[in-house]
């Protein structure tokens, strides 16, 4: 019966099976993937980069596993590094997409300049409709820190606001 089991060149693939996962990095897997991956979906707006995205995040946090259990806030150091993964697959194309784009009222142009806390509350609390709440606890901050980020952006993006709501005068039309 092993003999069925062997490769080509002899080799028994079950015994090449990778070793098991510390039970700990599990836990945090199951606990935050559906998280990680609807941020990432989010940012990412396709499923297949969500998913790789996801992916080398967790690749990521399992080689830094020991020094990140030795961290204060492990939560906080996962969420840094799933933020650089999925901000590593927006630079390439996604700033100067969004720079690009017409909102009408540069609403993209100012996204993009958000600073990347204030860009990543902005995306939880009005995309991912999450609550104050859970994007703390998402991105290792306290509640208080989450309303400041997202009000410095909303204060950021105020004036486009105004620009784009304000009623038309008779001397702005040709």
């Amino acid at each position: 019966m092993t003999d069925e089991v062997r490769e080509e060149d002899g080799r028994i693939p079950v015994a090449e099976a990778p070793l098991p996962l510390p039970l700990e990095f599990e836990a945090h897997y199951l606990t935050n993937q559906d998280a990680f991956h609807e941020y990432a979906l989010s940012v990412l707006r396709t499923n297949d980069k969500a998913e790789e995205a996801v992916y080398r995040t967790f690749l990521e946090i399992l080689r830094l596993w020991d020094t990140l259990l030795g961290e204060t806030d492990l939560q906080a150091q996962t969420w840094q590094i799933l933020r650089q993964v999925v901000a590593d697959e927006l630079i390439g194309d996604l700033r100067e997409h969004l720079a690009s784009m017409d909102s009408g009222i540069g609403l993209y142009p100012a996204l993009v300049n958000l600073p990347p806390r204030q860009f990543d509350v902005i995306v939880l609390r009005y995309i991912a409709k999450y609550d104050t709440k859970r994007i703390a606890w998402y991105m290792g901050l306290t509640t208080r820190t989450v309303d400041y980020h997202c009000r410095k952006a909303r204060e950021r993006l105020a004036p486009i606001h105004r620009r784009a709501t304000r009623p038309i005068k008779k001397e702005d039309t040709p």
